[in-house]
């Protein structure tokens, strides 16, 4: 049985460890070295202290796949909309971790009040369009060659999900961990 629970600082080795091998394997992530456990440790904390971070855990209670929200834009008007991610460890994969995780991100999401959720996504990634397309993104635009990886320029996607009902928002909550 997969649960899913509030991420805590605790849990940045896992999430190094799933992480680490899309930065330094593929073109997913636009980092170039993957952060070190105290870096991702300071990301879970940061990342709590306004909104919510959520691992899943295996049958064996490991860490299989993480979720969280960051702000989409600075500018004030912008509060409503949040930028989400999702990562599954890769024996996980096609076990429906990471709509589980969105599923509930979106949920904490709605409740503190956020409007839009937006996804960026590396192109191509096939499986990555697919999980945020089954959990309702539709695709808004590419930003052509505005990475360079491997030698090579690279195309973000991004994907956008109504959250919220639309009435006149109050400003967002912040989230708190239990």
């Amino acid at each position: 049985m997969k649960t899913l629970r509030i991420a805590t600082p605790d849990d940045a080795e896992a999430v190094r460890a799933i992480y680490a091998p899309v930065v330094t394997a593929s073109t997913i992530s636009f980092e170039l070295e993957p952060p070190s456990v105290p870096e991702m440790r300071s990301r879970i904390t940061a990342t709590l202290a306004t909104l919510p971070w959520l691992v899943s855990l295996d049958a064996a209670g490991q860490v299989d796949g993480f979720a969280y929200a960051g702000r989409h834009r600075e500018r004030p008007a912008y509060a409503w909309a949040a930028d989400t991610t999702v990562y599954v460890r890769e024996d996980a994969r096609g076990q429906r971790v990471g709509t589980r995780l969105y599923a509930e991100l979106f949920s904490h999401l709605s409740a503190l009040g956020y409007h839009q959720a937006f996804a960026g996504i590396a192109l191509p990634n096939a499986a990555s369009v697919a999980l945020h397309e089954s959990a309702g993104f539709v695709p808004v635009g590419v930003f052509r060659e505005v990475g360079f990886k491997f030698g090579a320029w690279r195309d973000v996607g991004w994907w956008q999900r109504r959250l919220g009902d639309g009435v006149p928002p109050g400003p967002p909550g912040v989230f708190r961990a239990a």
